[in-house]
């Protein structure tokens, strides 16, 4: 049998796809508006709809509502992972705890449950599952498909296998067939020119293209565009000959750091009026830089094709583009509906034209990255290619936080004395403040006897950065502040694990007495990025010399524009950076955790990696990024 996911707009509604295919079982996704007659017309008997979607109401609320239930909207969000409680009588989580941690992510509720339906799991005081067994309904207020849901594969295999008796058919072997086939129905005899980065998407995506047609139609691209790690691209051409893939190296630096590209005239514009952006090496905005790059990119390929003497209607362009990719950017191949988290460089305006007219081959677009790595195994590629940490396509030119000046809304002072009740709430608590009583609106009685332990044990002085990253929160997109924390003892990791918001970290060093307030002007110069590379190259390779690459799914290194321990009082002006280690540890970057130091990684690695960092030239303070995903995407950008 085969399941339906009805598309709602959900950031996850792919990742239930890839659970239930990982479970052997078919999946395909139609949009939420499908009539049932049709559904049923194509064998399906069975319906998951993702749990949550940018409508006012969720999918498992409207299940609810349409029965006779009601449904509310809490003036408080659950973002995050929480312990709920099961009933585990019940068929969906039969062999379960009856306690069990699971990623919540609304702001909407079930108030009374329908008719014919019974309370099966409650996070608090809010009910967080109600099934109709009788009827096989079930919906659920959490995520079980992610990887934070400790046992939610557990969970879906229940619904797949017991409640709706499909069997696991579908495999890997499938999926790579289909692969090759529509490969060479797409493109006939003609040529297709595939940019290859060297990671494991791109790299896959050749042997694959190569495995479905003639090597003579397959031509090899690596373009370096100023923004790689410390000799890449000599070490990918030279994996890459080692698998008998010819490849033509294209030194575009200078094109990339003076691409251009057109905007809308602003936000609110809905005009098609456009304007020429800024050149890359002047642009701060994160989505800019993305989509200059993007095209850029475009731009380099049509000149290869040129110089090559073919004919651009009778070549394709290929891409290692990921469902995850094509998601948190809102495409429409993989979401008619889902919010736009940030825009991808293979995801732009421009390709999705090229798209439109059919001129993309993207072999990958409907596979997660750990599905990848398996799939290059299959393909025969090398352990330590397919197993290599992903390297985005826009490289170090999104790990740089560019800013000219700093990031200072009107909130941004209350916020900041937030954050110091928060971090000091064991004291703040004897001392009634209206601030305070905002806090406690927005926390629970558990988290606030976890802060009044953490805070009653530690020191911790928390302040707010003049910066901004990229979030999810729900299904949309988050861009705010970054929280930074310092303390007089060493750290107390799992403490500092549990404040997390929009993106933390931890500043290594004495206590920060004075927060940086202002930027030091950056922009991506070759002198930004030859520190930044130096930093990339000190810090992983310490961590693939301690033996735990392995053990990280990414460590993006990030240079923020942030120059502390300046006495305020002498004005001296930013001019030094800061640098934020990253490492992630996740199964299909749609979800996953930061890497705790004595946990996951050695802290004496960690703190080696941060000694390093702190000898190059220009660097004020190392930083250490703590946010899981949600609430932080993998990358700040």
């Amino acid at each position: 049998g085969a399941v339906v996911i009805l598309d709602a707009g959900a950031q996850y509604g792919k990742v239930i796809d890839r659970r239930v295919r990982e479970l052997f079982v078919q999946s395909e996704i139609f949009p939420l508006e499908t009539p049932a007659f049709a559904i049923r017309e194509q064998g399906f008997r069975y319906v998951l709809p993702p749990p949550s979607s940018p409508a006012s109401a969720l999918p498992w609320c409207m299940m609810n509502k349409v029965f006779g239930g009601t449904v509310h909207k809490k003036s408080v969000r659950e973002d995050g992972v929480f312990s709920i409680t099961l009933d585990n009588t019940c068929s969906l989580f039969r062999g379960l705890q009856k306690e069990e941690l699971v990623l919540l992510t609304h702001g909407d509720s079930v108030d009374k449950v329908a008719d014919g339906f019974k309370v099966v799991a409650q996070s608090g005081n809010i009910i967080a599952g109600i099934a109709n067994e009788s009827k096989k309904l079930y919906g659920a207020q959490f995520h079980p498909e992610v990887s934070l849901t400790v046992n939610g594969k557990m969970i879906l295999k229940n619904f797949l296998y017991d409640i709706a008796g499909c069997s696991g058919t579908f495999t890997v072997e499938n999926r790579e067939l289909q692969c090759i086939q529509d490969i060479k129905e797409k493109v006939g005899s003609s040529k297709v020119l595939v940019l290859l980065s060297g990671g494991v998407d791109s790299t896959v995506c050749t042997a694959l293209l190569n495995r479905a047609l003639n090597r003579e139609q397959v031509i090899a691209v690596h373009i370096d565009n100023g923004f790689m790690r410390k000799r890449e691209s000599q070490a990918v051409e030279e994996a890459l000959k080692k698998l008998g893939i010819q490849v033509k190296v294209v030194n575009a630096a200078h094109s990339f750091y003076n691409g251009t590209t057109t905007l809308p005239i602003s936000d609110e514009d809905r005009t098609p009026r456009k304007r020429i952006s800024k050149t890359l090496n002047m642009t701060t905005s994160p989505e800019e830089k993305r989509k200059i790059i993007g095209d850029t990119f475009v731009k380099i390929a049509n000149e290869v094709i040129g110089e090559m003497n073919l004919k651009p209607e009778e070549v394709f362009l290929a891409q290692g583009t990921l469902r995850p990719d094509l998601i948190e950017s809102a495409s429409l191949v993989a979401s008619g509906k889902a919010e736009v988290i940030k825009t991808h460089h293979n995801d732009t305006e421009l390709i999705r034209k090229l798209r439109e007219e059919g001129k993309v081959i993207e072999p990958l677009k409907d596979f997660h990255k750990d599905e990848v790595r398996v799939l290059g195994r299959e393909l025969g590629l090398p352990e330590e290619l397919v197993s290599r940490h992903p390297f985005p396509g826009p490289g170090l030119a999104i790990r740089v936080i560019c800013a000219e000046e700093p990031y200072v809304c009107k909130d941004f002072p209350e916020t900041n004395n937030i954050l110091k009740i928060v971090a000091d709430f064991s004291a703040s608590v004897k001392k009634p403040h209206t601030l305070l009583q905002r806090v406690k609106a927005c926390t629970s009685e558990e988290d606030q006897e976890k802060l009044m332990q953490i805070t009653s044990l530690h020191s911790l002085n928390a302040f707010l950065l003049p910066i901004k990253t990229v979030g999810v929160q729900g299904d949309c997109r988050s861009y705010s502040y970054v929280c930074g924390i310092s303390s007089k003892d060493a750290p107390h990791w799992e403490s500092l694990d549990r404040c997390i918001m929009q993106r933390v970290v931890y500043v290594f060093g004495p206590p920060v007495k004075e927060p940086p307030t202002d930027v030091t002007p950056t922009f991506l110069t070759t002198g930004v990025l030859s520190t930044l590379r130096q930093a990339d190259f000190e810090a992983h390779t310490i961590l693939r010399e301690s033996g735990y690459a392995g053990k990280i799914s990414q460590m993006p290194i990030i240079l923020t524009p942030l120059h502390f321990d300046r006495d305020p009082l002498q004005k001296q002006p930013s001019c030094q950076r800061s640098v934020v280690i990253r490492p992630f540890i996740t199964s299909d970057f749609m979800t996953g955790i930061a890497a705790t130091p004595g946990s996951e990684v050695p802290e004496e690695v960690v703190l080696k990696m941060v000694a390093e960092i702190k000898k190059i030239p220009g660097i004020s303070r190392v930083m250490y990024d703590l946010t899981s995903k949600p609430p932080g995407t993998t990358e700040w950008e």
